[in-house]
Protein backbone atom coordinates (compact mmCIF):
# COMPACT_ATOMS: atom_id res chain seq x y z
CA UNK A 1 0.00 0.00 0.00
CA UNK A 2 2.80 2.47 0.87
CA UNK A 3 4.58 1.69 -2.41
CA UNK A 4 1.44 2.49 -4.45
CA UNK A 5 1.06 5.79 -2.60
CA UNK A 6 4.70 6.72 -3.29
CA UNK A 7 4.32 5.85 -6.97
CA UNK A 8 1.14 7.95 -7.21
CA UNK A 9 2.77 10.95 -5.47
CA UNK A 10 5.78 10.64 -7.78
CA UNK A 11 3.52 10.59 -10.86
CA UNK A 12 1.63 13.68 -9.63
CA UNK A 13 4.90 15.51 -8.93
CA UNK A 14 6.26 14.60 -12.40
CA UNK A 15 3.04 15.75 -14.05
CA UNK A 16 3.17 19.09 -12.19
CA UNK A 17 6.78 19.69 -13.38
CA UNK A 18 5.80 18.80 -16.93
CA UNK A 19 2.84 21.22 -16.78
CA UNK A 20 5.14 24.05 -15.70
CA UNK A 21 7.40 23.53 -18.69
CA UNK A 22 4.96 22.62 -21.44
CA UNK A 23 3.16 24.74 -23.97
CA UNK A 24 -0.45 25.80 -23.93
CA UNK A 25 -1.45 23.20 -26.53
CA UNK A 26 -0.21 20.38 -24.30
CA UNK A 27 -1.95 21.88 -21.27
CA UNK A 28 -5.17 22.11 -23.27
CA UNK A 29 -4.80 18.45 -24.21
CA UNK A 30 -4.72 17.61 -20.51
CA UNK A 31 -7.61 19.97 -19.83
CA UNK A 32 -9.65 18.01 -22.41
CA UNK A 33 -8.96 14.94 -20.28
CA UNK A 34 -10.31 16.72 -17.19
CA UNK A 35 -6.96 17.55 -15.57
CA UNK A 36 -7.61 20.29 -12.97
CA UNK A 37 -3.92 20.94 -12.39
CA UNK A 38 -3.28 21.63 -16.09
CA UNK A 39 -6.25 24.00 -16.17
CA UNK A 40 -4.96 25.80 -13.07
CA UNK A 41 -1.54 26.19 -14.71
CA UNK A 42 -3.16 27.62 -17.82
CA UNK A 43 -5.18 30.13 -15.78
CA UNK A 44 -2.16 31.13 -13.69
CA UNK A 45 -0.08 31.60 -16.83
CA UNK A 46 -2.54 33.85 -18.68
CA UNK A 47 -5.23 35.33 -16.41
CA UNK A 48 -3.38 38.58 -15.77
CA UNK A 49 -2.85 39.41 -19.46
CA UNK A 50 -6.50 38.72 -20.26
CA UNK A 51 -7.63 40.76 -17.28
CA UNK A 52 -5.56 43.75 -18.47
CA UNK A 53 -7.22 43.56 -21.88
CA UNK A 54 -10.72 43.24 -20.38
CA UNK A 55 -10.04 46.20 -18.11
CA UNK A 56 -8.92 48.31 -21.09
CA UNK A 57 -12.31 47.68 -22.65
CA UNK A 58 -14.56 47.91 -19.63
CA UNK A 59 -12.72 50.35 -17.35
CA UNK A 60 -14.21 48.50 -14.39
CA UNK A 61 -12.22 46.06 -12.26
CA UNK A 62 -15.01 43.74 -11.16
CA UNK A 63 -16.52 43.45 -14.63
CA UNK A 64 -13.10 42.70 -16.12
CA UNK A 65 -12.47 40.01 -13.50
CA UNK A 66 -15.92 38.53 -14.12
CA UNK A 67 -15.35 38.41 -17.90
CA UNK A 68 -12.04 36.58 -17.48
CA UNK A 69 -13.42 34.19 -14.87
CA UNK A 70 -16.51 33.39 -16.94
CA UNK A 71 -14.41 32.85 -20.06
CA UNK A 72 -12.06 30.44 -18.29
CA UNK A 73 -15.01 28.66 -16.66
CA UNK A 74 -16.59 28.20 -20.07
CA UNK A 75 -13.28 26.86 -21.38
CA UNK A 76 -13.14 24.32 -18.54
CA UNK A 77 -16.66 23.16 -19.34
CA UNK A 78 -16.10 23.10 -23.11
CA UNK A 79 -12.37 22.70 -23.82
CA UNK A 80 -13.16 21.55 -27.35
CA UNK A 81 -14.02 25.18 -28.21
CA UNK A 82 -10.31 25.69 -28.90
CA UNK A 83 -9.35 23.59 -31.88
CA UNK A 84 -5.58 23.04 -32.24
CA UNK A 85 -6.13 21.67 -35.74
CA UNK A 86 -6.89 25.23 -36.90
CA UNK A 87 -3.23 26.12 -36.24
CA UNK A 88 -4.15 29.08 -34.02
CA UNK A 89 -2.22 29.60 -30.80
CA UNK A 90 -4.27 29.28 -27.64
CA UNK A 91 -3.53 32.86 -26.57
CA UNK A 92 -4.50 34.26 -29.99
CA UNK A 93 -7.81 32.42 -29.81
CA UNK A 94 -8.49 33.34 -26.16
CA UNK A 95 -7.77 37.05 -26.78
CA UNK A 96 -10.60 36.90 -29.32
CA UNK A 97 -12.86 35.21 -26.73
CA UNK A 98 -12.12 37.99 -24.21
CA UNK A 99 -12.61 40.76 -26.78
CA UNK A 100 -15.98 39.35 -27.84
CA UNK A 101 -17.11 38.96 -24.22
CA UNK A 102 -16.12 42.57 -23.49
CA UNK A 103 -17.91 43.90 -26.55
CA UNK A 104 -21.02 41.94 -25.55
CA UNK A 105 -20.81 43.34 -22.01
CA UNK A 106 -20.61 46.90 -23.33
CA UNK A 107 -23.60 46.62 -25.63
CA UNK A 108 -26.60 48.57 -24.44
CA UNK A 109 -24.90 50.38 -21.62
CA UNK A 110 -22.65 53.35 -21.18
CA UNK A 111 -19.15 52.81 -19.84
CA UNK A 112 -18.10 55.17 -17.10
CA UNK A 113 -14.41 55.69 -16.55
CA UNK A 114 -13.29 55.09 -13.00
CA UNK A 115 -11.81 58.35 -11.84
CA UNK A 116 -11.01 57.09 -8.37
CA UNK A 117 -7.69 55.52 -9.39
CA UNK A 118 -4.67 57.22 -7.95
CA UNK A 119 -1.75 58.30 -10.07
CA UNK A 120 1.33 56.73 -8.55
CA UNK A 121 3.78 59.45 -9.55
CA UNK A 122 4.47 61.02 -6.16
CA UNK A 123 7.27 63.16 -7.61
CA UNK A 124 4.66 65.41 -9.22
CA UNK A 125 3.19 68.36 -7.40
CA UNK A 126 -0.52 68.03 -6.56
CA UNK A 127 -1.57 70.38 -9.39
CA UNK A 128 0.60 68.46 -11.88
CA UNK A 129 -0.84 65.16 -10.68
CA UNK A 130 -4.34 66.52 -11.09
CA UNK A 131 -3.52 67.71 -14.62
CA UNK A 132 -1.97 64.37 -15.52
CA UNK A 133 -4.96 62.54 -14.07
CA UNK A 134 -7.36 64.69 -16.12
CA UNK A 135 -5.37 64.11 -19.31
CA UNK A 136 -5.43 60.36 -18.69
CA UNK A 137 -9.17 60.43 -18.00
CA UNK A 138 -9.84 62.34 -21.23
CA UNK A 139 -7.60 59.97 -23.21
CA UNK A 140 -9.42 56.92 -21.81
CA UNK A 141 -12.78 58.48 -22.66
CA UNK A 142 -11.63 59.23 -26.22
CA UNK A 143 -10.27 55.69 -26.68
CA UNK A 144 -13.65 54.34 -25.55
CA UNK A 145 -15.31 56.55 -28.21
CA UNK A 146 -13.24 55.07 -31.08
CA UNK A 147 -14.84 52.54 -33.42
CA UNK A 148 -14.55 48.99 -32.05
CA UNK A 149 -11.91 47.79 -34.49
CA UNK A 150 -9.65 50.82 -33.92
CA UNK A 151 -10.03 50.39 -30.17
CA UNK A 152 -9.21 46.70 -30.40
CA UNK A 153 -6.09 47.39 -32.49
CA UNK A 154 -4.87 50.00 -29.98
CA UNK A 155 -5.57 47.79 -26.97
CA UNK A 156 -3.75 44.81 -28.43
CA UNK A 157 -0.71 46.57 -29.90
CA UNK A 158 -0.04 49.39 -27.45
CA UNK A 159 -1.45 48.29 -24.14
CA UNK A 160 -0.89 44.54 -24.39
CA UNK A 161 2.35 44.81 -26.38
CA UNK A 162 1.28 42.17 -28.89
CA UNK A 163 3.04 42.23 -32.24
CA UNK A 164 1.14 43.71 -35.16
CA UNK A 165 1.16 40.32 -36.87
CA UNK A 166 -0.40 38.50 -33.91
CA UNK A 167 -2.91 41.32 -33.35
CA UNK A 168 -3.95 41.02 -37.00
CA UNK A 169 -4.45 37.26 -36.51
CA UNK A 170 -6.50 37.84 -33.33
CA UNK A 171 -8.70 40.31 -35.19
CA UNK A 172 -8.91 38.13 -38.30
CA UNK A 173 -7.58 40.83 -40.63
CA UNK A 174 -4.48 41.41 -42.72
CA UNK A 175 -1.39 43.20 -41.42
CA UNK A 176 -1.94 46.25 -43.65
CA UNK A 177 -5.55 46.55 -42.46
CA UNK A 178 -4.35 46.49 -38.84
CA UNK A 179 -1.75 49.16 -39.53
CA UNK A 180 -4.41 51.30 -41.17
CA UNK A 181 -6.64 50.94 -38.11
CA UNK A 182 -3.78 52.01 -35.85
CA UNK A 183 -2.98 55.05 -37.97
CA UNK A 184 -6.61 56.14 -38.06
CA UNK A 185 -6.98 55.63 -34.31
CA UNK A 186 -3.84 57.64 -33.49
CA UNK A 187 -4.84 60.43 -35.87
CA UNK A 188 -8.34 60.63 -34.37
CA UNK A 189 -6.98 60.64 -30.82
CA UNK A 190 -4.48 63.42 -31.57
CA UNK A 191 -7.21 65.60 -33.06
CA UNK A 192 -9.65 64.95 -30.22
CA UNK A 193 -7.04 65.49 -27.51
CA UNK A 194 -6.16 68.92 -28.98
CA UNK A 195 -9.82 69.92 -28.79
CA UNK A 196 -10.42 68.49 -25.31
CA UNK A 197 -7.36 69.88 -23.54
Amino acid sequence: MAIASIIQESAISTLAREEDNCGDAILMGWVRQGNHTAFTRLVERHAERFYRLAYRYLQHRQEAEDIVQQSFTRLWGQPELWNPAKQVQFTTWFYRVIINACLDARKGRRIWVEVSEEINDTALLPDDRLQKHEEQRVLEREIQALPERQQTALNLCFYEGISNQEAAEIMGIGLKALQSLLIRAKTTLKERMKICL
